[in-house]
């Protein structure tokens, strides 16, 4: 693909706002992201939320003007190792767009960021029924949690707040 850059997002700058409340939203809709959109009130106050929050970053990718793949990451803190990791919150590219390697190039550029943040490791989640992102986690690195076997692997399990 010549025509496609990867960057990082600037929340400041109103074509990466458009570009990861759009995205998102496309992500959202899609099986993969649960197949509803976003509420109105994420679509009106996503960008200024992340904005506002130092430990977020997201990652961006465009096919000339158009934005095609999204990755939104959220620093936390390993207790065990003492240093920041970086959770991959989100990652998606548009149906158009899929099977071009472009996932693999936004998430080059984030563990670029994570590193640069001093973070010991990233972190993801992915659905089971979705084997063409396992496989891509897979090939670049990510495996189950385990911190040995007699415990097992970690299950990401949720709790609803609100």
């Amino acid at each position: 693909m010549s025509g496609l850059a990867v960057v990082r997002a600037d929340c400041a700058n109103p074509v990466h706002a458009a570009a990861l409340v759009d995205l998102l939203d496309a992500y959202a809709s899609d099986p993969a992201g649960g197949g509803e959109g976003l509420s109105d009130h994420a679509k009106q106050n996503l960008v200024r939320e992340l904005a506002a929050r130092p430990q977020a970053y997201s990652v961006l990718a465009f096919d000339g003007t158009q934005p095609v793949g999204l990755v939104n990451c959220i620093e936390g803190f390993s207790t065990f190792a003492c240093k920041p990791l970086v959770n991959v919150h989100d990652v998606a590219v548009l149906a158009s767009h899929r099977g071009r390697g472009i996932a693999e190039q936004m998430l080059a550029l984030a563990e670029t960021i994570a590193v640069e943040r001093g973070a010991v490791k990233m972190t993801l989640e992915v659905l089971s029924g979705n084997r063409p992102a396992l496989r891509l986690y897979e090939r670049i690195g990510y495996a189950g949690y385990q911190l040995g076997q007699v415990m097992g692997t970690a299950t990401f399990m949720q709790k609803w707040l609100r």
